[in-house]
């Protein structure tokens, strides 16, 4: 598997999303940056319009099943508490959920979250992508700094 590959699907991946997609493609693959930020951009990206679309009818069949009903009672009240931003602020709160780089906030994250408390579609993506651009940045700078710092 190409590294270029790794790090579009360790960036479209829920928990390490480019949190994690960019340090390794910086400093485990040594890949340019701009190469590796353009990759992991994409990379986060690439499950937010299934998730804005897919969840809430997929969540609404799944539900049907006591396990399944559990799960995303569980799962939706669970993103509800996290998100407390994007229900008080809406899209500049999504923005600013999205773009803090920890853990449970992230494009994966702020999708569920936006669709819980009804986002509008064009909104909800706009406001993502700028979150997933801060957030680059946010990461992109630590990652340089530290790596300068600690390993040069």
């Amino acid at each position: 598997m190409s590294e270029e590959l790794l790090v579009l699907l360790t960036a479209a991946a829920p928990i390490s999303e480019l949190r994690g997609a960019i340090p390794l493609g910086i400093i485990k693959f040594g890949l340019p940056i701009y190469k590796t930020l353009f990759i992991s951009l994409i990379g986060n990206m690439l499950p937010v319009i299934p998730i804005l679309i897919l969840v809430q009818p997929f969540a609404e069949m799944l539900r049907k099943f006591a396990f399944f009903k559990r799960f995303f009672d569980w799962f939706f009240e669970r993103t509800k508490r996290k998100a407390e931003l994007v229900q008080r602020y809406e899209a500049l709160g999504l923005i600013l959920f999205v773009a803090i780089p920890l853990p449970v906030t992230g494009a994966w994250t702020g999708a569920v979250a936006a669709t819980l408390f009804k986002i509008r579609f064009r909104y909800a993506l706009i406001a993502i992508f700028a979150g997933v651009l801060i957030a680059c940045v946010i990461v992109t700078t630590l990652t340089i700094g530290s790596y300068n710092f600690f390993i040069k």
